[in-house]
C-alpha cells in the first residue's frame, strides 16, 4: 500500500487522523521522519513514555534521538517529512495542523536542549523570560527556585551572560516545568558541564520528577548518564530501536550486541589501565543509504547472512521485560571488541629532562581583576602522561594554553624538554581544521612549516594518516565532510606530523560519543607510547583522567589542590573539592 506522506509546514491533515488508544503521556507508533536529500532520519520507531515515566533515549550521533525529540513536540522544519504517528497527549503531533500542535505544547510539553545560550535571549534578564512562560515574576521566581536556582531573586534579575552554564541550564528547567507540563523532553542537557554540575542537574530533573509528576524523554549518547536519572531505557541505531527495556535490567543483561558494546566503550574508575577500551568497529550507517537489512550488521561480531537480507523485528527481549530488534538477540558477543592485549611498551626514559615544567605560573584577565592561575607548579616527565583536571574555570585551559606558548604568563616560567615544539589537540576538532583546506592540504602545510621536501611531505602523509587509523581516501576532503570521529583523528594526525615532545590535549573526548571517545582515547594512549612523546591530558571526567594519566593533578580556582597516582586519587581523595569530582563520576550501577 502507498504511504501518504506529510510535509510538517503544510495546512491541514494530508491524511486520515489516527485514534488514541494509550493513556502514555508520549506515544510514537511507527513513526519514520526523513529530510530532503534522501536522509531517513527516523525509520519506524514505536515508543510509550507512561505518566510519571522518565525514559532515556541513548545512542551515537546519527542515530535519530534528537529528531525523535523534536517531532515528539511538533517542532520539525518544514522541510522534514513525516510518516506514522506522534501522540502528545490527545494530538497527533505528526498530522495535527500547525496551530493544534502550538497549543499541545503550551498545555503539554516542556523542552530543555544542550546549549541554553541558543534558546535564551540575551537581551532580557532570565525572570522576565521565565515569567513569560509561568504568567507573572512571583511564579517566575517560584520557577526558579523549584529548579534549585540558589538566591532566585537576584538571579531573576540577572541577564543569561552573567550567569554559568549550570545556572543557565536550571533557568531552562524552570521555563520547561513552568506550566506543569505532562511530558519534559530534555535533549543530551548535561553533555557541555562539569561532572559535578551535570551529577546537581539530573538529580534536579529527577527531583521535579518526584514533585511535579511530569514524565520525561531524556536524550543522551551516555549510558551512565541515563542509567543514573531514567527508570527506562531505549537504544536506537540507524534511525530505528534496537532495544528497550526496565533501566536496570537493561544494564545487567542488554540483549543487543550494539547496547553491550555501548557499555562496554565507556571509562570507568575500574577500566584496566595499560589495556585498550573496548569499542565498536566502523562508523555508524549513512542516514541517506539505509538497506534493507540490519543497520548494525556492517559493525556486528554476531553478523550472519540472514542479518543481511531482512530488517530485524521488534519483539520481546529474552534476558529482560522489554523489547529488541536482532536476530541473535541474547547471545553473548564474541571478544571481537578488543584490538589489543596492551598499551605497546614504551620503554624507560630515565635520565631525559621533563618534557615540560611550569614553574609558579601566575595568569590574570581582565586588568588583573580576574586570576585564572595563581602560583602553580606542575611537570611533565618526558614520555610521561599527567591528567589535569577540574571544574569548568578552575583554570585548567588556560594553563594548557601557556603550556603551549598560546598565553604568555604574568609571572613564572614555562620550560620545554628536548624535541619538536609542544602541539595542541583542541575540544571542537571541526573549528580548529581549516574549512577551505583538504585533508592533505592541512597536513601538507604543517610539514611545510617545519622544511619538509615536497617528496619527504608526501610519504610522510600517508605514514601519519596510518598512525591515525585513516585512509589515504580522505586527503581530498574537508572538514565538513568528515564524521566527528574523522575530524578528531585528523586533528591529532596534524599535532602528530612531526612527533612533539609534548602533546597537549583540552577535552578532547567530552563532546563525543561513547565508542567514538573510546577509540581517540586508545589512539592518544597507543600514539604516546610509539612516538615517546609526552601528554598533557585536561578533563573534567576523573574516570578518563584515571585511564590517560600516570599522574592526575586536580585543579581548582587556579591551583594544584591535590595531585598523585590515578589509582591514589580516585580512590583516597584528600581534599573535597577532589572528593566532590569522584562522587559525581557517572557509573553504571547496574552493569
Amino acid at each position: 500500500m502507498r504511504r501518504i506522506r506529510r510535509r510538517v509546514g503544510a495546512r491541514g491533515a494530508a491524511r486520515p487522523r489516527a485514534a488514541r488508544t494509550t493513556t502514555a503521556v508520549l506515544s510514537l507508533r511507527d513513526l519514520a521522519v526523513s529530510f530532503p536529500g534522501g536522509v531517513q532520519a527516523l525509520r519506524g520507531v514505536s515508543l510509550e513514555v507512561a505518566p510519571g515515566e522518565i525514559v532515556g533515549l541513548v545512542g551515537e550521533s546519527g542515530a535519530g534521538k534528537t529528531v525523535l525529540g523534536l517531532a515528539a513536540l511538533g517542532l520539525l522544519p518544514p522541510s522534514a517529512e513525516l510518516d506514522g504517528h506522534a501522540f502528545l497527549g490527545d494530538t497527533d503531533m505528526a498530522t495535527a495542523p500547525d496551530e493544534q500542535r502550538r497549543v499541545a505544547r503550551k498545555r503539554f510539553a516542556g523542552a530543555v536542549f544542550q546549549d541554553p545560550m541558543t534558546s535564551l535571549n540575551p537581551t532580557m534578564t532570565v525572570g522576565r523570560q521565565v515569567a513569560e512562560a509561568t504568567g507573572s515574576m512571583a511564579a517566575a521566581i517560584e520557577a526558579l527556585q523549584r529548579a534549585r536556582v540558589p538566591d532566585a531573586d537576584r538571579r531573576a534579575r540577572q541577564y543569561p551572560h552573567e550567569l554559568s552554564g549550570g545556572l543557565r541550564q536550571r533557568v531552562m528547567i524552570a521555563m520547561a516545568v513552568a506550566g506543569a507540563p505532562a511530558l519534559i523532553v530534555a535533549d543530551e542537557p548535561t553533555t557541555a558541564l562539569d561532572v559535578t554540575v551535570q551529577a546537581e542537574i539530573l538529580r534536579s530533573l529527577s527531583d521535579l520528577r518526584d514533585e511535579t509528576g511530569s514524565s520525561m524523554l531524556f536524550v543522551t549518547h551516555d549510558f551512565a548518564v541515563a542509567a543514573s536519572l531514567a527508570d527506562r531505557v531505549a537504544v536506537l541505531y540507524g534511525g530505528r530501536l534496537a532495544e528497550v527495556g526496565p533501566t536496570t535490567e537493561l544494564l545487567q543483561q542488554p540483549d543487543h550486541p550494539y547496547t553491550a558494546g555501548l557499555l562496554a566503550a565507556r571509562p570507568t574508575p575500574d577500566s584496566p589501565r595499560g589495556r585498550p577500551l573496548p569499542f565498536l568497529p566502523g562508523e555508524p550507517p549513512d542516514p541517506r543509504a539505509h538497506v534493507d537489512a540490519c543497520p548494525f550488521a556492517p559493525r556486528c561480531a554476531l553478523v550472519t547472512p540472514a542479518c543481511e537480507e531482512r530488517l530485524p523485528k521488534v519483539t520481546a527481549a529474552p534476558s529482560h521485560a522489554g523489547l529488541v530488534a536482532c536476530l541473535r538477540a541474547g547471545e553473548p558477543p564474541p571478544s571481537r571488541l578488543q584490538v589489543q592485549d596492551r598499551f605497546p611498551d614504551q620503554g624507560q626514559m630515565l635520565g631525559r629532562p621533563p618534557a615540560l615544567r611550569l614553574d609558579e605560573l601566575t595568569k590574570a584577565f581582565g586588568s588583573g581583576q580576574h586570576l585564572a592561575v595563581g602560583g602553580l607548579t606542575l611537570e611533565v616527565p618526558a614520555g610521561g602522561a599527567v591528567a589535569l583536571v577540574g571544574e569548568s574555570g578552575c583554570g585548567k585551559t588556560t594553563t594548557l594554553r601557556m603550556a603551549v606558548g598560546l598565553e604568555r604568563p604574568d609571572s613564572g616560567t614555562v620550560e620545554v624538554g628536548e624535541g619538536g615544539r609542544p602541539q595542541l589537540v583542541f575540544q571542537d576538532a571541526g573549528a580548529s581544521l581549516t574549512p577551505w583546506l583538504s585533508v592533505g592540504e592541512l597536513l601538507e602545510e604543517r610539514l611545510r612549516c617545519e622544511g619538509f621536501t615536497a617528496p619527504e611531505r608526501a610519504g610522510r602523509v600517508r605514514d601519519v594518516l596510518a598512525l591515525v587509523g585513516l585512509p589515504i581516501s580522505v586527503l581530498g576532503l574537508r572538514a565538513r565532510q568528515l564524521s566527528g570521529g574523522q575530524r578528531q583523528r585528523v586533528a591529532i594526525a596534524r599535532a602528530i606530523a612531526v612527533p612533539p615532545a609534548l602533546l597537549a590535549c583540552d577535552e578532547p573526548v567530552s563532546a563525543l560519543d561513547v565508542s567514538l571517545a573510546a577509540v581517540v582515547l586508545n589512539l592518544l594512549c597507543r600514539l604516546r607510547a610509539e612516538l615517546g612523546m609526552a601528554l598533557l591530558f585536561v578533563t573534567h571526567d576523573l574516570a578518563v583522567a584515571r585511564f590517560v594519566g600516570d599522574h592526575v593533578a586536580v585543579m581548582h580556582a587556579g591551583q594544584i589542590i591535590e595531585e598523585g597516582p590515578p589509582e591514589t586519587v580516585l580512590e583516597r581523595p584528600q581534599h573535597p573539592q577532589t572528593k566532590a569530582l569522584v562522587a559525581a563520576i557517572p557509573r553504571l550501577e547496574g552493569a
